[in-house]
């Protein structure tokens, strides 16, 4: 059956529809000789005998990948045209341009033979109710599909090749970037900087992320952040998930990591298909190359960070671990009993109940035992625990004095350089939103009342941080502690409003 005498009256009574698609917002900028050979499809629909006014041209599918038809409207709206007796013709440059995906495309197969729509490309007009054109046109949508198989083969493999030699360019967080080179370094923003650096020092002090989060909301100091794909830093307060981030990923620990999530598919209960991305355990990771790059600290303080995040979850009933919970009790989460050996409950007593009491009662609790194991008080227990670990360290507390001496000192210039660096940013950002209010024309109000706005804020910012500098302290809850013991002692009440826990899994 030639062209003539598979087109039909009927054929011709419907519209013409062309199909205009590229996968990728890049090939549609830069791949502009593919656009134009479907856009002249047009032309060839008029020389097969449909009037102008019946050709549609569908292409609002632009920079869509043709695997799926979930997201093409276009594709959509095209085989609700044909279901609906329509369509006198499909045209397509070729059959990847209307499907990747088999089931979509033997979809429109199927409703262009029940509505007598013919299917043309570059090769010739096909009539799927045809025996020999259906299989035709079930080769060629197999190749397709094929087609892009070996395309995402051929390029996943160039990608892992290249990320296991660790020269893979990828995405990085605020705070690392590339050079000339192409190497990765820390940032040239001191400020941002330091700030990171801020972030990992006071976990080591803390303990806890969520401590993290809010001492540095305390002091006022902000932490830089930036978009994926990005390039511009803001500043914003610290919250939680901002804070793990930072704690959890391996490029501030110089390493270069490839394959850390896998994206999984699955059968809604509406019948589509979602996907979701699944984070793997490292064991999993594709690539894994410490001291691939300089880091905010080492692989292996990286490694003892996760370790304790881990252990500030909250453990499964009957075991220990988890953050440090309120009360004075020093051994809590420690103690085992030395019958069972299960771990030891702490109760408070006394007049003011203030005073420790340690008990094993999981027996009784859990498997309905007549009596707990036994029970004893905190003063003697913790007296002579205190006691001896004095005497070990007792040879070595002069240098450990000296030495905690000296890592004070250290830790209180990192602090005040953490302020003096954001008086400095803040400083900058109020002269350059001077210079714009300056720029615009003082008649100009609905531009220059915003850029006023703007300036104070800036000028506000300056002053406090300012004050703080003066004062030679930095603000509240950022002067020198004694260590995570008196953080933990001053911060109690708020801690029991809070929560027990700092860290959730």
């Amino acid at each position: 059956m030639n062209v003539p005498e598979k087109i039909t009256p009927r054929h011709l009574e419907r519209n013409a529809y062309v199909y205009v698609r590229q996968s990728t917002p890049t090939q549609v900028k830069l791949h502009t000789e593919s656009l134009e050979r479907q856009y002249e499809l047009v032309e060839r629909a008029q020389a097969l005998g449909w009037p102008c006014d019946q050709v549609v041209v569908i292409d609002c599918d632009l920079g869509r990948s043709g695997a799926e038809a979930s997201a093409r409207e276009g594709f959509k709206q095209l085989v609700a045209d044909v279901g609906l007796g329509n369509a006198g013709l499909v045209l397509g440059i070729e059959v990847s341009r209307l499907a990747r995906n088999n089931a979509d495309w033997y979809q429109l197969l199927d409703l262009c033979a029940l509505t007598d729509t013919l299917i043309a490309d570059a090769d010739g007009v096909y009539h799927p109710a045809d025996f020999n054109d259906r299989l035709v046109l079930g080769l060629k949508g197999t190749m397709s599909e094929a087609e892009l198989h070996l395309i995402r083969g051929r390029l996943t493999a160039g990608l892992r090749h290249k990320a296991a030699k660790g020269e893979l360019r990828q995405g990085l967080p605020v705070g690392l970037d590339y050079d000339d080179e192409g190497k990765v370094m820390i940032t040239a923003d001191e400020a941002a900087a330091a700030a990171i650096a801020t972030v990992f020092s006071r976990f080591a002090e803390l303990g806890s992320a969520r401590q993290v989060m809010l001492s540095l909301r305390e002091d006022g100091l902000l932490i830089p952040r930036r978009r994926v794909g990005g390039e511009r830093i803001t500043w914003a307060q610290a919250t939680y998930p901002a804070i793990h981030d930072l704690l959890t990923n391996p490029a501030y620990a110089g390493a270069f990591v490839f394959g850390r999530t896998r994206t999984e598919k699955r059968v809604t209960g509406e019948g589509r298909v979602a996907s979701r991305v699944v984070q793997l355990p490292r064991e999993e990771w594709s690539v894994l190359i410490p001291a691939h790059h300089p880091g905010f600290v080492s692989w292996e303080r990286y490694e003892q960070i996760q370790e304790r995040l881990r252990r500030n979850w909250r453990p499964p009933r009957g075991e220990g671990g988890g953050a440090a919970r309120e009360g004075g009790a020093l051994l809590q989460g420690l103690v085992r009993c030395g019958r069972c050996g299960r771990l030891m409950q702490v109760g408070y007593s006394g007049p003011a109940g203030v005073s420790p009491r340690y008990l094993c009662g999981r027996a009784r609790m859990l498997y309905d035992a007549e009596a707990a194991c036994q029970s004893l008080g905190g003063r003697n227990l913790e007296r002579r625990v205190i006691e001896e670990v004095f005497a070990v360290l007792e040879p070595a507390a002069l240098e450990a004095t000296a030495r905690a001496l000296a890592e004070a000192e250290e830790l209180h210039a990192q602090r005040l350089q953490a302020f003096e660096l954001g008086v400095e940013r803040a400083r900058f950002e109020a002269q350059r939103a001077r210079r714009q209010f300056d720029a615009v024309e003082p008649e100009n109000r609905l531009v220059a009342r915003t850029l006023e706005r703007a300036l104070e804020e800036k000028l506000a910012a300056t002053r406090r941080g300012g004050a703080c500098r003066a004062s030679g302290a930095p603000p509240h809850g950022a002067q020198r502690r004694g260590g995570a013991l008196d953080h933990a002692r001053r911060r109690g009440p708020a801690r029991r409003l809070r929560g027990a826990h700092d860290d959730d899994p």
